[in-house]
């Protein structure tokens, strides 16, 4: 049921019964190597391409976050799934191997949440049982589609972020045991003239500011009623200048309460800049991290928002400017 402008508010609140974080060999060095479910040892995964590789990362989520909700794939209704490659081709080949009815998706790095909002819409509307939410990033593929072939070894700034190697799914069901999604705001365009591909946090921060106010205007609820509100991957520079611009706007979320997946996911690791990002960054984090802090009973309410930088190569190189966005999931645990 749509709740304001532009949130649902999920009247059978539907359950996450089961995730999946797979990494890669950098993510493994981090403080959250712990809550992936596969660590992979070499950026190639056996394969001959990197995109190749991000596939395998994607399909192993699926199947992994599939088996621990206890199903198998022929119960799943429809998979919605994206990535950062040109014709989302990671996504694409997957649900061919799959075989799952699929919903190709685009959000750049705020593709976790608007896939999970989407998966609970479509079980909370009775449209289905069982929906597959999924995305992933390759930092290798998507140094070579965006920036610079990794071989090049270019120099980046400080506002400059690590994308994430890795995968993330969850398996939204009617029914079962797990942490409930209870409402989603979905976000609006919002282009602030940056042009800087090297500093897309600060682009994204007033994407989050936004569906943030909106969420919380749009809901009627206090600032302090999640025990944590999370953005996707603004990094170090986003987080501070998001941090900055909350209360400026009367959005008094208390600062103590608010991380970024950018900063959680490699910790103090100086060799990522501004911090982690890609459609891997927050889909970890999310369905790893943050969903086992959930289910240890350290969190009862989390607000979940994924931003993503919606540029290409080519507007890039055609002068554009920086269109981003923010998806919001409010998820709270199964018995509060």
């Amino acid at each position: 049921m749509r709740q304001g402008h532009q949130s649902w508010l999920f009247s059978t609140k539907p359950v996450i019964a089961g995730t999946s974080a797979i990494g890669g060999p950098f993510e493994a060095q981090g403080p959250l190597a712990d809550d992936f479910d596969t660590l992979h040892g070499h950026l190639m995964i056996g394969q001959d391409s990197w995109e190749k590789a991000e596939r395998v990362l994607l399909e192993e989520a699926c199947d992994k976050a599939i088996e621990k909700a206890g199903l198998t794939k022929e119960q799943i209704h429809f998979m919605l799934a994206g990535d950062l490659m040109n014709q989302s081709i990671s996504a694409n080949f997957s649900a061919r191997t799959l075989a799952i009815p699929f919903l190709g998706i685009f959000g750049a790095c705020s593709t976790s949440m608007e896939g999970l909002a989407m998966a609970a819409q479509l079980v909370d509307s009775q449209s289905a049982d069982y929906v597959l939410a999924a995305t992933s990033s390759h930092n290798a593929a998507a140094e070579k589609q965006y920036r610079y072939p990794t071989e090049y070894g270019s120099q980046k700034p400080p506002t400059a972020q690590w994308t994430v190697t890795g995968a993330g799914a969850a398996v939204v069901a009617s029914q079962g045991n797990g942490p409930r999604i209870q409402a989603a705001t979905i976000g609006r365009i919002v282009d602030m003239g940056m042009s800087d591909p090297f500093n897309m946090g600060a682009a994204m921060a007033p994407a989050a500011l936004a569906t943030l106010e909106t969420h919380f205007r749009d809901l009627q609820i206090p600032y302090d009623h999640y025990d944590l509100v999370v953005t996707g991957d603004l990094g170090k520079v986003g987080h501070s200048i998001l941090s900055e611009l909350l209360p400026k706007h009367n959005i008094h979320i208390p600062l103590e309460r608010y991380l970024d997946c950018g900063m959680l996911i490699y910790g103090d690791n100086p060799n990522v800049w501004s911090g982690g990002s890609g459609c891997g960054c927050c889909a970890t984090v999310t369905y790893g991290h943050l969903m086992r802090k959930m289910k240890a009973g350290e969190w009862k309410r989390i607000l979940v928002v994924a931003t993503g930088a919606l540029l290409s190569p080519i507007s890039y190189q055609q002068g554009e400017s920086i269109p981003c966005i923010a998806h919001a999931v409010a998820i709270e645990a199964e018995q509060l």
